[in-house]
């Protein structure tokens, strides 16, 4: 682990803080932000533990980062907002629509922000250049961390699904080769039939000619006033009508060749038409047999007794569970597929603890970030009782559990909760839950305006640049 210092340009002080990473490997794709509130803190991590962590601000006391669970919805490099004086939000990953966001800004070393999390400014862009839409970010009232769990309800992929997809890709791709082979096959065939077709008809075009000279012979012969002059006439004719036998027997003999090469021609354009409609459904099939292994999120609530399934933020299905004592409160928790570990897929939990010890977000001036992790703080990370127990307490009907294994993959999620989906659930999101006993000034305050928000760059604005000495290696 080494420590850096990151110069966001202010003038304060506070404005330089420690920037964690860990340099003993070689980072991975991110699967999760954790923000500690308590601490004024992120912690992102990979399928194999935490690779950086940064100080943050968060919402100031009355527009306070409502604490729960949410994803990546969209990112904006260059981020102006029309909703607080078009204040500079440089790589902005939002995770709701109503404005709460991720996003680089100035640290003055407690909660000071208007709902959003303000992280150093370097640290912001390295994460924003390696992170995806719908990555996890998980807001806590206080320290927490993944631990591995294992559980015989935590969903595990049919065997085979990889398998599957790959041969699904490999019929596409052959069915694709098919289909331009035919397509040139057709064209070919076109070409062949065009060709006898302008034979028939520049043999046809010079048989009416003829046609005509031997009718003018005829008449030649007919009105003919001397024997010498109805024998030159006679000759004419002859020499037409030799000529006239021989183009037609040409057209005849272009005509036999045209009708095959027609044929040929109209079964060449079926066999395309047929090889271009089975790429269709082999590229369709592929798609399907990718998107099996996109990332599935699973919600439950205790509150409406449900399981919600969401796959590339879409909903995919709903089903009731069954939730043994479903008064007694089950808790708040976040089970990740980390990565495969043989043929199973390996999981992580993240147990959301009820609130703070003060029940306040850090405000001005307090030292947090220096405060060593309490017991409650370990018990809400690694603790895996109530998780398990959460498991134990939930019955799924077994047609929805079929349906959601052969969707498993790495990245997927499984979110237990006492809480309903919030609000902020919708169209182009991931499950988005809020702490019902934390403080949501931040969110609560972008609600009353929501509909007055508006993200689109000023069209005024200058255009970004990028720096001629970035370096395309991973640093923090």
């Amino acid at each position: 682990m080494v420590a850096a210092t990151d110069h966001a340009g202010a003038a304060s002080a506070h404005n330089e803080r420690s920037v964690a990473t860990v340099e003993s490997r070689s980072p991975g794709e991110p699967i999760m932000a954790i923000i500690s509130l308590r601490d004024q803190r992120i912690t992102v991590y990979d399928a194999h533990g935490w690779i950086a962590r940064a100080p943050v601000s968060s919402g100031q006391k009355g527009r306070e980062t409502p604490a729960g669970i949410f994803s990546v919805i969209e990112k904006e490099a260059e981020h102006y907002s029309n909703l607080y004086d078009d204040a500079y939000m440089p790589h902005m990953q939002r995770i709701t629509w109503s404005g709460i966001a991720l996003h680089g800004g100035p640290l003055p070393g407690y909660a000071a922000s208007h709902g959003c999390v303000r992280m150093p400014y370097d640290f912001a862009a390295n994460l924003f250049d390696i992170t995806k839409l719908g990555m996890r970010v998980i807001v806590a009232p206080v320290g927490v961390e993944p631990a591995d769990i294992t559980h015989p309800a935590l969903f595990q992929p049919k065997p085979g699904a990889g398998a599957l997809a790959a041969a699904r890709i490999a019929e596409a791709d052959e069915a694709a080769r098919k289909a331009d082979q035919a397509r040139l096959a057709a064209l070919a065939a076109s070409r062949e039939a065009a060709r006898a077709m302008m034979l028939v008809r520049t043999t046809e075009n010079r048989k009416r000619v003829l046609d005509a000279q031997l009718a003018g012979a005829e008449r030649a012969v007919a009105s003919a006033q001397s024997a010498e002059a109805k024998e030159q006439a006679e000759d004419a004719k002859a020499k037409a009508a030799a000529k006239d036998t021989e183009l037609e027997e040409q057209l005849a003999g272009a005509k036999a060749e045209l009708q095959p090469k027609l044929d040929a021609a109209a079964s060449a354009r079926e066999a395309a038409t047929a090889a271009e409609a089975a790429r269709a459904a082999a590229a369709q099939a592929a798609r399907e047999a990718a998107q099996d292994l996109e990332p599935v999120s699973v919600f439950i609530s205790r509150k409406t007794q449900r399981l919600y399934v969401r796959q590339g933020f879409q909903p995919v299905l709903e089903s009731p569970v069954t939730i043994e004592d479903p008064d007694r409160p089950i808790g708040t928790h976040v089970f990740t597929a980390m990565e495969r570990g043989g043929a199973d897929l390996r999981w992580s939990v993240v147990s959301l603890p009820g609130g703070h010890r003060d029940g306040e977000a850090p405000t001005r001036g307090s030292r947090s970030r220096n405060v060593e992790p309490t017991v409650t703080d370990l018990v809400a990370g690694k603790d895996l009782g109530a998780a398990k127990e959460a498991l134990d307490r939930i019955t799924i009907p077994p047609d929805t559990l079929d349906r959601i294994a052969a969707m498993a993959s790495p990245r997927s999620s499984l979110i237990i909760s006492d809480e309903a989906l919030s609000a902020e659930t919708g169209k182009g999101t991931e499950f988005v839950v809020i702490m019902s006993g934390e403080p949501q000034g931040g969110i609560k305050f972008r609600r009353h305006g929501a509909e007055t928000v508006r993200y689109d760059r000023p069209g005024n604005r200058l255009p970004s640049w990028a720096s001629p000495f970035a370096t395309p290696f991973f640093r923090w």
